[in-house]
């Protein structure tokens, strides 16, 4: 009604949220909506209640539904030692162990039961649930995904539609 916004914090890092952030908007589509400044924040029933300036009503709220909220490369602070954040996937190659080049990672996705790897190479897409079994390395700096995927697996889940 206020044009207060529910959004799902993704970050860990303290005060991201608060009075005087500043992120830039990005809808579903990956088109950039403009620079957003957060004015108010309140938590609510494990998400976040939050006011930008220039958005006063329902109706400039809602030009910002399903949008992602993002960030500059150079605020987010450096991934622990041995970990990586889910953006810095995208680009990667992916290899299996067995079948070699899968293709590269477009975009991850959460389907309630985890997250998807999206892999394409040329007109094939692969879905590849991003679960600590199948990962074997991760070198984000030579942008080299390595797999271990159990058998059927790939026949089951590429697309070339």
């Amino acid at each position: 009604m206020r044009g207060e916004l529910v959004v799902e914090p993704l970050s860990d890092v303290q005060g991201r949220l608060a009075p005087g952030a500043e992120f830039v908007a990005v809808s579903a589509s990956g088109r950039n909506l403009g620079p957003l400044r957060v004015t108010a924040h309140r938590p609510f029933k494990g998400v976040a209640l939050l006011r930008f300036a220039g958005i006063e009503d329902r109706d400039a709220a809602e030009t910002l539904r399903e949008a992602s909220l993002e960030i500059d490369r150079g605020a987010v602070p450096p991934a622990a030692e041995g970990s990586f954040y889910y953006f810095e996937l995208v680009g990667c190659r992916c290899y299996d162990k067995t079948a070699g080049d899968l293709g590269q990672v477009v975009r991850l996705s959460e389907d309630g039961g985890g997250h998807i790897l999206w892999l394409e190479e040329g007109a094939t897409v692969l879905p590849v649930p991003l679960v600590k079994q199948f990962l074997v390395n991760v070198d984000v700096a030579a942008g080299r995904i390595d797999l271990d995927l159990p058998p059927g697996l790939i026949e089951t889940c590429r697309s070339t539609s």
